[in-house]
């Protein structure tokens, strides 16, 4: 079960996640964009070809949707621990942006309010093998590089909001 939401980004009720990728139903997602100490370098990893949304494309933040009665934030922090293995509590937690996608994915509506933050974090990096395929430390120009290329994917709903996490 995750959180339903409505469109103003308030959360309403819950569905199973098929439910809510099927019906295109508002639903909100918490991500964190691992800076390194030094802020020069950006944590970008490849999603696996197993997963539901966004198979097999790359992302520069490590998250998942919020379950019911949880806060984006606590979201955030476990998503960071279970796919990176990075313990950060709130005060290493920086809010970056809340932004709403509503777009379109496979044919069908894909609503989602996403809760973005940062942490600065050198590692270690430990992959959740059932959620990334691969990871690597890119400057911010070698990502703006890469999001221009259009034979490298990369997972719409961060790309649409890459300038204001980038700021």
């Amino acid at each position: 079960m995750i959180a339903v939401y409505d469109r103003e980004g308030r959360e309403v009720d819950s569905a199973d996640r098929g439910t809510v990728y099927r019906d295109g139903l508002w639903h909100a997602s918490a991500g964190v964009l691992v800076r390194s100490l030094d802020g020069e370098r950006i944590y970008v990893h490849r999603r696996t070809d197993t997963k539901l949304v966004f198979a097999g494309m790359h992302d520069c933040l490590a998250g998942g949707v919020v379950d019911p009665g949880e806060s984006p934030e606590s979201t955030a922090r476990r998503e960071l621990a279970e796919e990176l293995g990075i313990d950060a509590d709130a005060e290493q937690l920086r809010p970056l942006a809340r932004a709403a996608w509503d777009g379109m994915w496979v044919g069908r509506p894909m609503r989602c309010h996403l809760f973005a933050y940062e942490v600065r974090s050198d590692g270690p990096i430990h992959h959740q093998p059932e959620e990334i395929a691969a990871g690597w430390w890119w400057t911010d120009a070698e990502l703006r590089t890469h999001l221009a290329d259009p034979d490298w994917p990369f997972v719409p709903d961060t790309g649409r909001f890459i300038d204001r996490l980038l700021r």
